[in-house]
């Protein structure tokens, strides 16, 4: 039995890693619940002026959360549809039984059920078909190599993954469309791989110097648009636009329309606002490091 007690006006977020009964204890109510299989959301406690206590039976670790019986309802519902009308699609981590990946759709089409489904089928049939999971290191060596795109070693200041991508060393008349996509979603994968308990979207950094009319490549700009509606919702936190000359301008005007919603995440910065607002002197990227 694990205990932990606490005074004071606060707040306290609470997660169980294993399936177990938590008991809740306050001046204002007591009530027991229990620990469910989804990990990302949050149970959020207040008390003003009181007291509670927590306690934990078979557990290994305590930190946050707790799904309302509502999304745990809903995500069965989903599980359920996709087992009936798509029993084909991939099963296991990022498949039709994952509950993660389902609440998350779910949370995406504002809990409604047909359209999370039907946004569902579609991701995981172009997971399927795009060999999502076979994508490793040693398969995207090649493209990588090029130098066009990474995952930062460190996450930025507020603690989120970053992919930057170096347009500069992006030639589409070199380079094969099909690996360059590959590139893409293996460092989409990785990134969100390594996102912390509590942090649910990356960053992107678009680094623009040097940028020229040979760089610019819509086919893949659409794939990239593509892929963050419709089989990546909402895990964009924000994107920056480093250093823009003037003739990536015409290549935007064609391309924010197609952004919809998602264009207030783009943020036209300097390459000093990314090492001072971003990160700290010994995490800045390595593009951006000062000479």
């Amino acid at each position: 039995m694990t205990s932990i007690s606490w005074a004071g006006p606060s707040s306290i977020y609470l997660r169980s890693l294993a399936n177990s009964s938590l008991t809740l204890a306050s001046s204002f109510a007591s009530f027991t619940v229990r620990r469910r299989c989804l990990c990302r959301p949050l149970l959020h406690i207040k008390v003003v002026g009181g007291r509670f206590s927590v306690r934990a039976q078979n557990i290994q670790t305590l930190e946050l959360a707790l799904e309302s019986e509502e999304q745990l309802k809903l995500v069965k519902e989903v599980k359920t549809k996709l087992q009936s009308l798509h029993s084909d699609l991939p099963v296991g981590k990022n498949g039709r039984d994952d509950d993660e990946l389902l609440l998350w759709f779910l949370k995406d089409r504002k809990y409604n059920v047909d359209a999370a489904v039907g946004k569902l089928v579609k991701a995981l049939t172009w997971r399927r078909d795009f060999n999502v999971d076979s994508l490793t290191e040693e398969s995207v060596k090649n493209i990588a190599a090029t130098g066009k795109a990474y995952l930062h070693t460190s996450p930025d200041v507020l603690g989120r993954p970053v992919v930057v991508v170096v347009a500069a060393n992006h030639f589409p008349a070199r380079d094969d469309l099909i690996e360059s996509q590959k590139l893409c979603i293996y460092l989409i994968e990785k990134a969100l791989s390594q996102l912390a308990p509590d942090k649910e979207r990356i960053l992107g950094i678009f680094d623009l110097r040097g940028f020229t009319s040979k760089n610019g490549d819509l086919k893949f700009v659409k794939f990239l648009v593509d892929v963050f509606f419709n089989y990546y919702p909402k895990r964009l936190d924000q994107v920056l636009f480093v250093e823009a000359p003037f003739i990536f301008q015409p290549g935007w005007n064609i391309v924010k329309p197609w952004l919809k919603s998602y264009a207030s995440l783009v943020r036209f910065c300097t390459a000093e606002v990314v090492r001072q607002e971003y990160f700290t002197p010994d995490s800045v990227p390595p593009s951006f490091q000062l000479k």
